[in-house]
């Protein structure tokens, strides 16, 4: 408030001394100006009541709509009185936007100069505008108007000559909208010149011309912001990080050349008062259990609540800081005087401290957490897109930790492996199909499982490979592990669940119907549309529904077994089978297998295995078949791998096994030659025994 009290009494003050000294020293001058320059004075005053400030500028790059009417009376009167004019109006337009005493004068000195230089070529080419201009006047006209944007723009590289090579670089880059609103309004200026020459009534119709130039800056103005800002929070976006991220870092870059320059570095590290450098710290904050809060209160309360984190973030955090929001519930903090990590551990406290006192929406208190990354910038500097992806990298390892805080280290790099991986597995879901399925290295395996009673094939299940361009063959254990938690799971799945149900119908035309159980995972059924999906594709193909069955793991349906069973209901409606895999290794109520849709469990392999000579595991197998078959469950024991394992599913009343001792899993062109020459067979009374294949 003192330095726009400041800027308005030396604006005003400054304007009055000036002027009163240009009257008393030209009275002459200021006599025998026509009535028209009166009239083109009051409208500069008055239309600098509303000056135009370019986006993201300082004050000082200002577009003053007065010079539209000062530049038309430099042309006709000269210097003098357009400086006199230009003066006031600029006064007007300080108190206006309240600016110091230092932009006064700097805007001041600028617009001094720009009009001397357009006086400098009108004198010189002998110009002055009367009411009947001719074509060379047009053309002297624009000279003079170049002279002015010529003028205003070396004296603006003069001044930035002390600023840093990133700055220069940001005038040239924001400089176009300027310079078109600049010569906009100063080539009206000879338009209104004539009217006032031939009708004063003319000249406040030029104001119309005036608002639209001030609409199109203004709503430039307003895209360049609603590019950088986020709509929902106001705080600055991601798109506004990297290029504050990359201002600043280049103007870290241009002290340090100044200084290697000088010599100031080499005797500053050599001193005994030597402060360590400060450097860019980066906080990415991600919201821990925010999806419960969406869940539980609905959507718009987690936008309030949204808001509201974004409010006390900014409040804490010091100006010099930047406060982000990246979206969803990721905010980040760029701390700019940060000397090490424990001044960065110190923030991330400090901000970890104020988000978890509780917020009050609607009465209700609600208890937000935050896991902090945190990474450094190094000494040899760095782009914010690497700093960006340490940052993440360091909030992952802490979230799996259970710390709330975590700074960057080498031993945090596999996260950004596991980023790497799944925008390469994005990629390569997304990719158009050709002539060649598998030539995005996705392909898909088919296990057959065999009843046991009769050795007939009554299955199969779809297992997913990937072969990785660089990495090789990725396991399905780290595929699951990067992609299960993120969007791209639901693409996978969609993409796996059309090439299935296409080889059903490929199987189905060709006379060999097969059931194809396909692995899903909780965050697909949490999806909506993935019943009306398959529904479309079955038609598509022609396929029955009941071809088609789901597999869920034990801990999917623990994770939210609520919200899952509306899908798995419907799905059971359509005559899609639901199978529970992986039973025995989680933490299920019995209940679920009572109440949920249901038609088969699999044996988690862990049993299977070793039930041939672990008796606490055979007595496992045989109690999950024996509740399986009083519940009316088809039951699936997955990792047979010899004959005696065989045997003893048979003997406790196994419906179907798989594995290594009937097949491993392989490409569907391989499994046609399989099966045209399988042969069932049964298991065999005595041991080592097997029955005589079917004919």
């Amino acid at each position: 408030m003192v330095t726009a009290r400041r800027g308005a009494v030396t604006a005003v003050g400054g304007a009055a001394i000036v002027d009163l000294g240009l009257w008393a020293a030209m009275p002459g001058t200021f006599e025998e100006l026509p009535t028209a320059f009166w009239v083109m004075a009051v409208l500069a005053l008055a239309v600098d009541a509303r000056p135009y400030v370019v986006a993201n500028r300082r004050a000082s790059s200002v577009i003053l709509p007065s010079i539209c009417f000062t530049f038309g009376i430099v042309l006709a009167w000269g210097f003098v009185p357009a400086l006199a004019v230009q003066l006031a109006a600029m006064a007007v337009a300080g108190v206006r936007m309240r600016q110091s005493s230092r932009r006064a004068l700097h805007l001041a000195v600028q617009h001094a100069v720009a009009l001397a230089g357009a006086a400098l070529v009108a004198a010189a080419a002998g110009l002055h505008l009367g009411a009947q201009p001719h074509w060379e006047d047009a053309l002297f006209t624009v000279a003079a108007a170049a002279a002015w944007i010529g003028a205003r723009t070396g004296l603006d590289a003069l001044v930035a000559r002390r600023a840093s090579a990133a700055r220069r670089r940001r005038r040239v880059q924001r400089w176009g909208l300027e310079l078109f609103a600049t010569a906009a309004l100063l080539l009206l200026g000879p338009v209104v010149l004539a009217a006032a020459q031939v009708g004063l009534p003319l000249v406040p119709l030029v104001l119309l011309a005036l608002h639209a130039v001030h609409r199109m800056v203004r709503s430039a103005g307003e895209h360049e912001r609603a590019a950088r800002v986020d709509s929902l929070t106001g705080l600055p976006n991601r798109r506004a990080l990297q290029t504050s991220f990359a201002e600043r870092g280049a103007d870290q870059e241009a002290r340090r050349g100044a200084e290697r320059e000088t010599g100031r570095g080499a005797g500053r590290g050599t001193g005994g008062g030597h402060r360590s450098e400060r450097r860019l710290a980066l906080l990415l904050l991600d919201l821990d259990r925010f999806r419960t809060v969406n869940d539980a209160l609905g959507h718009t309360t987690g936008d309030r609540l949204l808001v509201e984190v974004a409010r006390r973030l900014a409040a804490v955090v010091p100006s010099h800081d930047l406060v982000v929001r990246l979206g969803g519930d990721e905010f980040a903090v760029l701390a700019t005087r940060v000397d090490g990590p424990a001044a960065a551990r110190r923030l991330a406290a400090h901000l970890a401290e104020e988000l978890g006192r509780p917020f009050a929406l609607d009465g209700l208190p609600i208890d937000v957490s935050a896991s902090i990354g945190i990474a450094l910038q190094s000494e040899r500097g760095g782009d914010g897109a690497s700093l960006l992806r340490q940052a993440e990298a360091a909030m992952y390892d802490a979230k799996e930790r259970g710390d709330q805080v975590a700074v960057y280290a080498r031993d945090t790099e596999h996260h950004t492996h596991d980023l790497s991986l799944l925008a390469d597995l994005r990629r390569a879901v997304q990719a158009v199909p050709g002539t060649d399925p598998a030539a995005d290295g996705i392909t898909l395996y088919y296990q057959p499982q065999i009843a046991v009673a009769t050795g007939e094939v009554v299955g199969v299940e779809a297992l997913l490979r990937w072969r990785h361009p660089e990495r090789g063959m990725v396991g399905p254990s780290e595929l699951l592990r990067v992609a299960e938690q993120t969007p791209v799971m639901r693409l996978l799945t969609s993409r796996v669940l059309r090439e299935v149900i296409g080889q059903l119908g490929a199987w189905r035309a060709a006379g060999r119907p097969l059931r194809a159980a396909v692995n899903v995972s909780v965050r697909d059924l949490h999806a909506a549309d993935i019943v009306d999906e398959i529904n479309t594709l079955l038609h598509r193909y022609e396929v029955p529904a009941d071809l088609l069955q789901l597999e869920i793991t034990e801990s999917a349906l623990m994770a939210d077994p609520h919200r899952v069973l509306d899908t798995i209901t419907r799905l059971d409606r359509m005559g899609v089978a639901i199978s529970l895999d992986d039973f025995g290794t989680g933490y299920s109520s019995l209940q679920h297998l009572r109440r949920l849709p249901f038609s088969e469990v699999k044996i988690d392999r862990s049993f299977v295995l070793g039930m041939a000579a672990d008796r606490g595991d055979a007595a496992i197998v045989r109690s999950v078949i024996a509740l399986a078959d009083s519940l009316g469950l088809r039951v699936v024991a997955e990792g047979v791998e010899d004959e005696r394992t065989w045997r003893l599913l048979a003997s406790a009343g196994c419906h179907a096994a798989q594995g290594w001792f009937h097949a491993r899993p392989m490409p569907a062109p391989d499994l046609a030659v399989w099966l045209s020459r399988y042969r069932p067979l049964r298991p065999g009374r005595e041991p080592g025994a097997l029955a005589v294949p079917t004919s």
